[in-house]
């Protein structure tokens, strides 16, 4: 069954960890994109584990755009920021020894002007082994989410190619019933034009033409290599591994074929069929550049 390379999924739980329970949640939104491509959105304390999250998305996403952000949020009451207090009560100190010798020419500073100093406050350190373990799980089950999306997804576009592909095999078996018909046409419309002409045409002459004019108009060739491709195009819809880039090859085979035959047609109705079949395989081209 192939695989979609459009999902979303959301994750979350709360990890105690050294410094207190946070609320972690994984949001991973994947879209259509020729290659792999992961892109992570990691707080500072947790990017030690990109090389971990890459594995893990390498082991199980073939193909597509996957973006995973991780946000983190505090429980509880305070806990967001902490005080650097040797900073601050050094600080404290150098500002009570300008007021001595500075007197009133010094204005004293204010408890907001004392946190704006670089490096008195700071988040506190969350990126300890349980949070990372702790997220590290919950990602696992981010990413059984978007599998499941994606096989949803995928079983809802196995039907709709399938449809594509039976209506595409139909089309082909009509233009393979009309082969002797169009022979058949083409030889009328050549003897016509022949017995037009002021002088009779030599026997000999009248079948070189007639030879030229079917290996121009013949399609067999076409006709094999179509019901060759479809047939593979089913065979791949019910693959367990990835298949997207080798049905997207398909589909230009397909689409060569299906031209060539509407530049041979001889006559209307084979030109229509044609057309449609042209249809048919744009529709399965669009639907399997969603696939992974």
């Amino acid at each position: 069954m192939i695989r979609s390379m459009t999902a979303f999924a959301r994750s979350e739980a709360e990890v105690e960890g050294g410094s207190g329970a946070v609320q972690l949640i994984w949001e991973l939104r994947a879209v259509n994109h020729r290659y792999r491509e992961i892109q992570t959105r990691l707080p500072d304390e947790f990017r030690a584990l990109e090389p971990e999250l890459r594995q893990r998305f390498a082991a199980c996403v073939a193909r597509g755009k996957v973006e995973a952000m991780l946000t983190v949020r505090e429980q509880g009451e305070g806990g967001a920021f902490e005080v650097d207090w040797p900073r601050a009560e050094a600080l404290i100190r150098v500002c009570a020894e300008l007021l001595a010798r500075g007197g009133d020419a010094v204005r004293p500073a204010s408890v907001a002007e004392l946190l704006r100093h670089p490096g008195m406050l700071r988040e506190p350190q969350r990126g300890d082994t349980a949070l990372q373990e702790g997220a590290l799980e919950l990602l696992d089950q981010a990413l059984a989410q978007l599998l499941d999306a994606r096989a949803r997804e995928g079983a809802q576009l196995t039907e709709v190619i399938g449809q594509r592909v039976e209506a595409a095999q139909e089309a082909v078996r009509l233009l393979a019933g009309r082969r002797e018909a169009i022979n058949r046409l083409v030889r009328e419309r050549l003897q016509a034009r022949l017995a037009s002409l002021p002088q009779p045409a030599d026997p000999g002459r009248l079948e070189q033409e007639l030879v030229y004019v079917a290996q121009r108009s013949d399609i067999d060739e076409e006709l094999d290599r179509l019901t060759t491709h479809l047939a593979e195009v089913q065979r791949l819809l019910t693959a367990a591994e990835p298949v997207g880039r080798r049905l997207d090859f398909l589909m230009q085979e397909l689409n060569r074929e299906a031209n060539t035959i509407a530049s041979k047609a001889a006559d209307t109705a084979t030109s229509n069929t044609a057309v449609e079949l042209k249809v048919w395989i744009e529709q399965m081209r669009e639907q399997v550049q969603n696939v992974e």
